[in-house]
């Protein structure tokens, strides 16, 4: 599914990633889930990309193109957990990948052009969104399934994973007009409604929020329980809500990045 994308890397502060780009038009990085850049993660950046955006996927852990498994997520979830890239127990302090991530959107953005990025994070990515606001380029945050810091105590369930600098940006730039989406299954321990509630407090009308029904999910998905919205939970039927909260994402990358 990756034959359409083009391989290439990008290296910030010693650091060299893959990264695989498709498309024209305003950038929009789309950060996989555990365990990787599976099929069905391509398969959504594919619709980004035919949206009329250039999808930069980097892979940040696992591999590019595989299947996931239980082994193979389980896999990638050790390797999160001892990576000096993520601090998977952090409330009040981002994962240093995310500068990393910041150079990339900068890099994107003067290859792609446009008013600005956006960006999506998944799973373990999926606060990393919110630290990249601190470079205003980066005007359509979306945040699906976000996990860390893993919900471990009742302050972990309603933390962001983003330091007081990165939250008092955000909140600054939401007071302004600015805007962040962001989804889960109303039923997801690994995404904890606290941490929704968090977000709706701090960011006010800022903050958009699509929380599904559990019986909406894929009930095919190797999961145990309804977890990745835009991927393996995802049903690719137009009137299921799931195919309605990717859709979106998709119009909300319209309205921040291609609207005049």
């Amino acid at each position: 599914m990756l034959s359409n994308y083009t391989p290439t890397e990008f290296t910030h502060a010693g650091e060299t990633r893959p990264v695989y780009v498709r498309g024209r038009g305003p950038a929009v990085i789309v950060m996989h889930e555990i365990p990787g850049i599976t099929p069905k993660v391509t398969r959504f950046a594919d619709w980004v990309a035919a949206a009329g955006f250039r999808v930069y996927m980097p892979l940040l852990v696992g591999e590019a193109g595989r299947d996931p498994s239980i082994p193979y997520v389980l896999s990638s979830m050790s390797k999160i957990c001892i990576s000096r890239e993520f601090h998977v127990l952090a409330s009040h302090r981002s994962s240093p990948v995310t500068d990393w991530l910041r150079a990339l959107a900068r890099h994107a953005h003067e290859e792609a052009g446009g008013k600005g990025v956006g960006a999506v994070g998944m799973c373990f990515s999926g606060n990393f969104a919110l630290s990249m606001m601190m470079d205003p380029i980066l005007m359509a945050p979306v945040l699906a399934q976000p996990s860390l810091p893993f919900p471990i105590g009742k302050a972990r369930k309603a933390a962001l994973h983003v330091s007081p600098e990165e939250l008092a940006c955000v909140k600054a730039r939401c007071a302004k007009g600015d805007k962040v989406l962001g989804l889960r299954f109303k039923g997801d321990k690994m995404s904890p409604g606290d941490r929704f509630d968090t977000l709706r407090r701090e960011l006010g009308d800022g903050f958009e929020g699509i929380e599904l029904e559990d019986k909406d999910a894929n009930p095919d998905s190797l999961a145990p329980n309804p977890h990745s919205v835009l991927t393996e939970d995802l049903i690719d039927r137009e009137g299921e809500p799931t195919k309605a909260a990717a859709n979106r994402v998709i119009s909300f990358f319209q309205e921040r990045l291609l609207s005049v």
